[in-house]
């Protein structure tokens, strides 16, 4: 449930921060009609990652073996690429932003407006869904990942309400940055889930690397509520393989040493000359 929610929470809000930057755009040029594109726009983006959810989460559950194996390991390795790309481009992008959703919105018509909402929640709702199917596991049932996710949807939506409305103080860098970190320990335990599941796929049974790191046999990190918390969200394992480990951290290491990288950015000088 904790990895569901702060997917769902950080996949909303970037939504809602473009939702809640298109209407107030709209609002401070006294083009309040032209919400209903927005809203329409928002609707549909989201019935559609619905069904699309729906339908693949009852392809998955409906397979088994090999097959089952493949394709859990192939959406974790596509899950963590894309959660990869997604956290980088957002502390690229974010500055910029606002000043680029308002720039289209001034040349923007009633389709173009839908289209903007459409393509911007799509993008996160599909996003997410491929997220959550990674996030659910033998300990974390399908049902807690949706209450997970419903929860942290609807604490997005409220932070977009405050940021709407002008009445919230909170630091979006720093909430960016936190929820990074967290993402990251996230893929990097789906990156152990794919190693695991793919190599079971081949039939790979024994060696150095299937023997385990570790292994836990009782308390709290080897079963319970505090268990099913550090599995869902950080890819914890009471008796992993090593090379699940070894993924793990094969991952993480550089990808948050390249995160947490200074950047240093050069305006570049703008020489004016005189006719």
């Amino acid at each position: 449930m904790g990895s569901s929610f702060i997917i769902t929470l950080r996949e909303g809000l970037e939504a809602s921060l473009i939702i809640t930057i298109l209407l107030s755009y709209l609002r401070k040029t006294n083009r309040q009609a032209d919400n209903r594109s927005v809203w329409l726009g928002t609707g549909l983006a989201t019935l559609v990652c619905l069904v699309i959810g729906t339908l693949i989460y009852i392809f998955i559950d409906g397979l088994n073996g090999k097959v089952e194996q493949a394709v859990e390991g192939f959406i974790a390795l596509a899950a963590v690429g894309v959660l990869t790309y997604m956290i980088f481009w957002m502390r690229t992008n974010s500055r910029s932003l606002g000043a680029h959703l308002r720039g289209k919105v001034d040349r923007a018509t009633h389709a173009a407006l839908f289209a903007i909402a459409f393509v911007a929640v799509l993008r996160e709702g599909l996003e997410t869904v491929l997220f959550l199917l990674g996030a659910e596991t033998s300990t974390s049932s399908g049902l807690s990942v949706v209450i997970g996710g419903l929860l942290g949807l609807v604490a997005a939506i409220g932070i977009g309400v405050l940021i709407y409305t002008g009445s919230s103080r909170l630091n979006l860098k720093t909430f960016f940055d936190i929820t990074a970190v967290l993402l990251l320990l996230f893929a990097a335990g789906l990156a152990g889930k794919a190693v695991h599941e793919l190599r079971e796929l081949i039939g790979w049974d024994s060696g150095w690397l299937i023997t385990s790191a570790w292994t836990i046999e009782s308390g709290t990190f080897a079963k319970g509520t505090t268990y099913d918390f550090l599995t869902g969200l950080f890819g914890w394992h009471a008796s992993p393989e090593r090379m699940r480990v070894l993924a793990y951290f094969a991952y993480l290491i550089p990808i948050m040493m390249l995160y947490r990288r200074k950047i240093v950015e050069l305006a570049p000088a703008v020489v004016e000359t005189k006719a």
